[in-house]
């Protein structure tokens, strides 16, 4: 009998513990004592989780002080009790008010859930037992401390069968106590991810039954690791076992984020049947640093260029890897998915994981494979990952806040998927990725849930492009273009045929019709929409995308390499669009996205960020980060880049204008001689002194209607109890708009709209009337603004034939 109430080690374990431990760290018990090389380790058992959630009692005040009240729980708390409650109470009063199928709901309430955990501490009963078995594990290797993994494994109270497996979170290279105690905090919450919540739901598992074990793990320093598959999941060839392998820690292979080394061998024969050799640009190494966690780095700067391309595994180890795997297989007497490791230090190999693998269908019957016909042109190959066939328009997917525009049978296209991504791809009828390999997580996923995948195609995000209609076909790894009918169901086809454009002549409209963009990335995606240009380049992710404050970079003394990150990102925009004008506005992040950066400590602490030290308010107080941007603004302007406009945010009065010229000039930008000059109109002032403004200088205005319509009618666009009220259209908002249109044409000042507006036909429509000079869309949008723009011209030319006539 265990020495512990909420530790088990590994040991102790057997297949029977799924109730107690969930199916990992059951595994792990069993093929301990089956012999199979497993590092050592222990789990906190899901009754430490139950407890916790059971035992800790939360108050109003607790609540408000760790996570605020903002969202639902201003609901949650207002209907609450005011004597404290259980936690368990609480997370399910947020979730039984969460519209799963809601992705920015889901992500924001399950996003509350986990703060209110990782807020509470660790009760100390169970913090001692953790802490005891943590410095036991270590005395075995005569060491202090250990580095170890940290690994979700959940099980349900009515379903121990149930597999939750890739839903919750692993940490890797946890080492000491305090790291150790956070992270299985950290994997507790991790229980409520949108994607474990979002899963469960649609799996109809309650809630309230589901509980979480943390399997702590001594770590194998890698040199080489990887998944394979005792069945080979694609063919459903059970004579075949598939290996995935890659460089460094197996973290990059699972989450897709490298295409790893494949090789398939034949059971009983261990005949190498193929090898497929990656290229392998990254890898997941522990942080050289901090020594804690991990890192990706480049394996050519890692290990040397001639790694990039160069098998991971000699012939041998493949072998070695395969006749391990069909034992554990012959152990459990099932096809298993499995993460190995080859240890650096000792040069063995070890298992770290296995489970069965739940996606295996019957193979195709003899004959049944489709033909080939004249129509079915092939654009793109990868590695077929989930079988069957798939068609729809194309979605191109580069952020996480994007996934809301995979709709219903659209085909989601993204460099690699991540977890939260599962809701996006449970609507796709198929999925492609540039990276990743046949156990990455987009394939796992798109065999769970019967959705054709093809990964690692290396370009297809560069070559498919939205809104094309494909066909893919998840066994061979082939995309081709257009409906391809013969390749796809009776019912699927007719969905199908209805999506079909037919492409006519391009419009051409006397307003520009132009496209914000937000990432460099994207820049190719956003000129292919024939966009006019760019009417908003947002600074703020590149800015916050290098990884620290851009305040800290220049007092550390490394201006140069902000500048650089700048001029590299704004290229890419200028140059996918010349010459076509880029619009670029300078940097406009509130002090609550500063302080989440590394060196955001000191930014001040705000009641209402949106009205606070934003925009050209901090670039005139941190003169050298508008100064930084202006140089790289330069550097462009010298490279012949003559298309760019700059644009300063939440302008209020001249003297903003006025001051931001004087620090151009200090590093050799002049105003409307090297770039066109303009400004936000996103308040009422500006609006209202739109004649000052001009007298200032400026070539053009762009109205940022989402700040300009909150700060109209003083209502916090965050805010879901005033949200309703938030109207774009409201006429105090057009009149703003009216007036300095008015005063703008009148001296000769382009102007244009970059807010959310700008997507919405129904105010395009009023814009083009009060004769705006350019509308600015979301890339997605870039199409039906064009048709709507034409088609209000017309009617303007229409109104104006007819009344001429008739007069």
């Amino acid at each position: 009998m265990s020495e512990y109430k909420f530790i088990k080690w590994f040991e102790e374990l057997g297949k029977k513990d799924v109730p107690l431990v969930g199916g990992k760290g059951a595994n792990l018990g069993e093929l301990t004592n089956a012999g199979i090389p497993v590092p050592p380790g222990f789990c906190v058992t899901a009754e430490a989780y139950k407890y916790f959630v059971s035992n800790v009692k939360v108050s109003k005040e607790d609540i408000r002080r760790a996570v605020g009240e903002k969202g639902v729980l201003a609901e949650v708390l207002a209907n609450a009790p005011d004597e404290p409650r259980t936690l368990q109470d609480w997370i399910m009063d947020i979730v039984e008010r969460t519209n799963v199928d809601d992705s920015r709901e889901l992500m924001d309430n399950t996003e509350l859930i986990r703060k209110l955990i990782l807020a509470m501490p660790m009760p100390k009963e169970i913090a001692d037992e953790v802490l005891d078995a943590y410095h036991k594990l270590s005395q075995r290797f005569n060491k202090d401390a250990v580095y170890v993994a940290v690994r979700s494994s959940a099980t349900a109270e009515d379903l121990p069968e149930a597999s939750f497996a890739g839903q919750q979170e692993t940490y890797l290279d946890v080492y000491g106590d305090e790291d150790l105690l956070e992270n299985v905090r950290k994997c507790w919450a991790s229980l409520w991810t949108a994607r474990a919540t979002f899963y469960r739901a649609k799996q109809g598992f309650d809630h309230r039954k589901v509980y979480l074990s943390a399997v702590v793990q001594k770590m194998v320093n890698s040199e080489t690791s990887g998944v394979m598959f005792t069945a080979n999941p694609v063919t459903n060839n059970r004579n075949e076992i598939m290996i995935n392998a890659a460089w460094g820690l197996g973290e990059a292979v699972v989450s897709g984020a490298v295409s790893p080394d494949e090789y398939i061998v034949e059971k009983g024969t261990w005949k190498i049947k193929e090898k497929y050799i990656a290229k392998k640009e990254v890898m997941v190494v522990r942080n050289p640093e901090t020594g804690k966690g991990t890192v990706f780095v480049k394996v050519a700067d890692f290990l040397g260029p001639e790694y990039v391309e160069k098998q991971v595994l000699t012939e041998e180890q493949i072998i070695e890897v395969a006749k391990m795997g069909a034992k554990i297989e012959e152990h459990y007497q099932y096809p298993q998915d499995i993460e190995w490791a080859y240890d650096a230090d000792d040069g063995k190999l070890y298992i770290v994981q296995s489970r069965p693998i739940t996606t295996l269908k019957e193979a195709p019957a003899e004959g049944e494979e489709l033909e080939e016909t004249e129509e079915m042109e092939v654009i793109l190959k990868g590695l077929g990952a989930s079988p069957g066939v798939g068609a729809g328009k194309v979605v191109i997917v580069l952020d996480i806040n994007d996934i809301d525009k995979v709709k219903e049978g659209d085909v989601l296209v993204t460099t690699m998927t991540n977890p939260d991504m599962v809701p996006a791809m449970k609507r796709a009828s198929a999925i492609v990725t540039d990276e990743g390999g046949r156990t990455c997580h987009a394939a796992i996923v798109g065999r769970e849930l019967g959705i054709p995948t093809i990964v690692g195609t290396k370009e297809a995000t560069k070559k498919l492009k939205d809104g094309m209609l494909i066909t893919v076909d998840g066994t061979r790894g082939v995309v081709y273009k257009g409906i391809v009918k013969s390749l796809v169901k009776k019912e699927k086809e007719e969905k199908a045929e209805g999506k079909v454009v037919v492409a006519g002549a391009p419009l051409v409209t006397a307003t520009e019709v132009k496209v914000n963009v937000s990432m460099p990335e994207v820049a190719e995606r956003a000129a292919a929409t024939g966009a006019d240009g760019v009417g908003l380049l947002r600074a703020e992710h590149m800015i916050l995308g290098i990884g620290a404050h851009p305040i800290k970079f220049i007092k550390e003394g490394k201006e140069e390499e902000l500048v650089n990150k700048l001029v590299e990102g704004i290229r890419k925009v200028v140059e996918a669009f010349y010459p076509r004008r880029v619009w670029y506005r300078t940097l406009d992040a509130p002090t609550n996205e500063f302080r989440e950066l590394p060196g955001g400590e000191d930014e001040p602490v705000e009641r209402n960020p949106m009205l606070g030290w934003r925009g050209i308010r901090r670039g005139l107080d941190q003169p050298e980060l508008l100064k930084a941007e202006f140089k790289a603004i330069k550097r462009l302007v010298d490279e012949g880049y003559d298309n760019i406009g700059v644009m300063l945010p939440l302008v209020s009065h001249p003297w903003q204008i006025r001051k931001a010229k004087e620090i151009a000039l200090e590093v050799g930008l002049v105003p409307h001689k090297d770039v066109e000059w303009g400004v936000m109109i996103e308040t009422p002032a500006s609006a209202l002194i739109i004649e000052d403004l001009i007298k200032e200088g400026i070539d053009f205005i762009s109205f940022g209607t989402n700040d300009l319509t909150q700060y109209t009618l003083a209502i916090d666009r965050d805010n879901e109890r005033v949200f309703k009220h938030y109207d774009e259209k409201h006429p105090a908002v057009l009149k703003l708009i009216e007036n300095v249109i008015k005063a703008c044409k009148k001296h000769g000042v382009e102007t244009s709209i970059c807010g959310q507006a700008g997507s919405d036909p129904k105010m395009v429509k009023l814009l083009v009337r009060l004769g705006i000079d350019s509308v600015s869309a979301n890339p997605d949008a870039v199409e039906l603004v064009r048709k709507t723009v034409a088609r209000e011209e017309a009617k303007i030319r229409l109104e104006a034939a007819r009344k001429a006539l008739f007069e």
